[in-house]
């Protein structure tokens, strides 16, 4: 069968169609009798308005779009949760979509939000140019989480990258750690951040760089490490880009033979649930990453309820989270 409609709703109800519209979206110009008839003429039918068609009709929004850069990364999961969270409390819905890594694709994931004519825009770690993030907000509110951004139009939410890549080099240079390489997140948002944080706590503790091309994904903290152990290079400690890409390292270190943390330590960042499982146990920075989803959605609806202008730059502080893949070097 098809799905029922609101001509059919009417019919049913011996009502307009017109009618109709104004019981689904509440109108308070219905006489009781009316709704009424209306209302249970819908629930016979199994009719239920959909929501985008009322939005476009009424033209206003009760959604959200959120675009995720990459959905095998458990830690963008635990952003949206925040903003979800976030949305429902002021009766949003979401809808979501990802551009995997792919600035050609997360421009079409973007052109295809903006369809939905949401109230607002979240764009998680997105590598699209500025220019398509400025066109998104010349239409709808737009948040950045785990990018920054110097457009008035744009607000962003991060935690703090140089901070937290250099508690972990202090954490490992307690440990006596002096050769530390950076597996880093290439072209990746927050990557630069997290490579200037290294290369200044490094320079701190009179140690020589070591800095790694990398992405953020296992496969590619397991082919630096392969690169890494193909030069001849032999460092006692490694940093990685974010958590997956610390997994990756380690099952290409075992896979070699060495030990973790015996023979090399690992940190990773993001502090996602693959992080805190018992058999992974990885040590990493910590990213407060429900408060950065929440923080994200406030700032949508901020700007698309109350017209706030300005831009909002949240900046959180990260922590270190100290596991069984740090140790004293041997």
């Amino acid at each position: 069968m098809s799905r029922p409609t609101m001509e059919d709703v009417a019919r049913r109800a011996g009502v307009s169609r017109a009618l109709v519209s104004l019981v689904m979206r509440g109108s308070p110009r219905v006489s009781e009798v009316r709704r009424s008839a209306v209302l249970v003429a819908a629930r016979e039918l199994g009719y239920s308005p959909h929501a985008m068609a009322r939005s476009l009709a009424s033209r206003t929004s009760r959604v959200l779009g959120v675009m995720v850069s990459d959905l095998h990364n458990a830690f963008f999961a635990e952003v949206v949760d925040g903003i979800d969270a976030v949305a429902r409390e002021r009766g949003f819905d979401l809808i979501m979509n990802t551009g995997g890594r792919s600035p050609a694709r997360e421009r079409g994931a973007v052109q295809s939000l903006l369809s939905f004519r949401p109230a607002g825009l979240a764009l998680l770690s997105p590598v699209v140019p500025s220019a398509t993030i400025a066109g998104a907000a010349a239409q709808t509110p737009v948040v950045l989480v785990a990018r920054s951004s110097r457009l008035s139009a744009v607000d962003t939410v991060n935690d703090d990258g140089v901070l937290g890549i250099g508690l972990a080099v202090d954490h490992l240079v307690s440990l006596g750690h002096r050769e530390i390489a950076h597996l880093d997140g290439g072209q990746g948002a927050q990557a630069g951040p997290r490579r200037r944080g290294y290369l200044a706590s490094v320079a701190a503790h009179g140690l020589a760089p070591l800095v790694v091309g990398s992405e953020y994904t296992d496969a590619a903290g397991a082919a630096a490490v392969r690169e890494l152990l193909a030069r001849g290079t032999a460092p006692t400690a490694l940093v990685a880009c974010n958590d997956a890409n610390a997994v990756g390292a380690i099952s290409a270190l075992e896979e070699a033979g060495l030990r973790v943390p015996r023979d090399v330590s690992v940190v990773g960042y993001d502090n996602t649930s693959l992080a805190a499982l018992r058999h992974v146990s990885l040590t990493t920075v910590d990213q407060p990453r429900n408060e950065l989803g929440r923080l994200a959605a406030l700032a949508l609806l901020e700007r698309a309820d109350g017209g706030r202008a300005e831009p909002v730059r949240r900046l959180l502080r990260p922590s270190l989270v100290v596991r069984s893949t740090t140790a004293p070097p041997r």
